[in-house]
């Protein structure tokens, strides 16, 4: 064999390494895209499933069970001025706790379902209820807080310095302090922070949310003076701090139990929606007066809810086990524990969870 013969063979030799390096390179490149494709149309599986149940349920499930219980709070309004115009303890009491209860309901369960727009299918109504709640009864800006709550903590979940609920950690503050003293300060906070956040917004939202805001605090003490005959502006503002500040302690804890301290992604490698969700969502157990303050969606459904977010609290409940069976067959997490168990794990773990960084977690296979 000469030379060129040899060089010849060799250079078919080389093509031949070359060629099984590309088709194994290929080979790779199709198993990913399988994998994409896979991911993908499980999530789309689970969505055909949901949104067939949607379109079989009524009227009355889809909207009219959540849309009553906030009707229902609001005839409260009425008998809870009343009592607090009685002279009898007991009656003045029944009328801080019912004011407080009916306070929960329209502020927490009402502005959640208003800035998802699940209170009504007609675009313009959902803009007015997200106005009403979230500014009117909510003291903050409907924009700011759609934007906060849809477009950050909805579409970044998890994602650190994005939707990792950051906004509800005070480092500063020791755990005692901020788990169960400094969210009474959430009624006088909020519209202080709902002002700080008008900066570059337009003049005219900027307007409507300065008088939309006045005018919820305003009517509440107009109210409590002029029906439940408080004598003093400082004991009516001291009794609508009480009333909001109730349910806030619950509140902040729903807020940061059910995400942090789960896995945490970072903002440029995260899984794949279902994935995400599955592993940084959790579901706390029902409860009967948290399921109907704050809604299932964000007590006992929140894994739910962040997969299918413009489902109202029933049709959350309603499609509850369909999705929990689909991720227990494609064996996927479905993440739950106590709010006692939670609440331990916070006190122990204080300064690992809410003052340091959590750490970044990477789900092999997943990205």
């Amino acid at each position: 064999m000469d030379m060129e013969d040899k060089l010849e063979g060799g250079t078919v030799r080389s093509r031949r390494r070359s060629g099984n390096k590309e088709e194994t390179g290929g080979g790779r490149q199709r198993s990913q895209r399988g994998e994409e494709v896979e991911k993908e149309s499980m999530m789309m599986e689970l969505t055909r499933l949901v949104q067939k149940t949607v379109k079989e349920s009524s009227w009355w499930e889809r909207r009219g069970i959540d849309c009553s219980i906030l009707a229902a709070a609001f005839l409260c309004l009425p008998p809870a001025f009343l009592l607090l115009a009685s002279s009898h303890l007991f009656c003045f009491l029944l009328g801080v706790m019912m004011m407080g209860v009916t306070h929960a309901v329209i502020t927490t369960k009402g502005t959640h379902l208003a800035s998802h727009g699940a209170l009504s299918e007609s675009q313009v109504w959902g803009k007015f209820w997200a106005v009403f709640f979230i500014e009117i009864c909510g003291s903050f800006s409907s924009n700011v807080g759609i934007q906060a709550h849809i477009k950050i903590h909805h579409a970044h979940t998890n994602v650190i310095g994005l939707g990792d609920s950051s906004m509800w950690k005070v480092p500063f503050l020791p755990r005692f302090i901020y788990l169960f003293l400094a969210p009474l300060a959430v009624p006088v906070i909020t519209p202080l922070v709902a002002l700080t956040y008008l900066r570059g917004q337009p003049a005219v939202c900027v307007l409507r949310t300065i008088l939309m805001v006045s005018l919820g605090l305003y009517s509440q003490y107009w109210l409590l003076i002029h029906v439940s005959g408080f004598q003093s502006p400082f004991t009516a503002l001291l009794c609508m701090l009480v009333c909001r500040a109730m349910f806030s302690v619950p509140y902040i804890h729903v807020n940061i139990f059910q995400h942090i301290g789960l896995d945490m992604f970072s903002p440029t490698r995260r899984p794949k929606r279902i994935y995400q969700m599955s592993h940084g969502v959790l579901n706390l157990p029902r409860n009967l007066l948290l399921d109907w303050m704050f809604g299932h969606s964000l007590i006992n459904c929140h894994v739910e809810h962040h997969l299918f977010p413009q489902l109202s609290d029933h049709m959350c409940l309603k499609v509850k086990p369909i999705v929990s069976r689909f991720l227990s067959e494609k064996q996927l997490p479905y993440l739950e524990d106590s709010y006692l168990s939670r609440l331990q794990t916070f006190f122990h773990r204080y300064q690992e969870l809410m003052v340091l960084a959590p750490p970044i977690t990477e789900l092999v296979g997943v990205q």
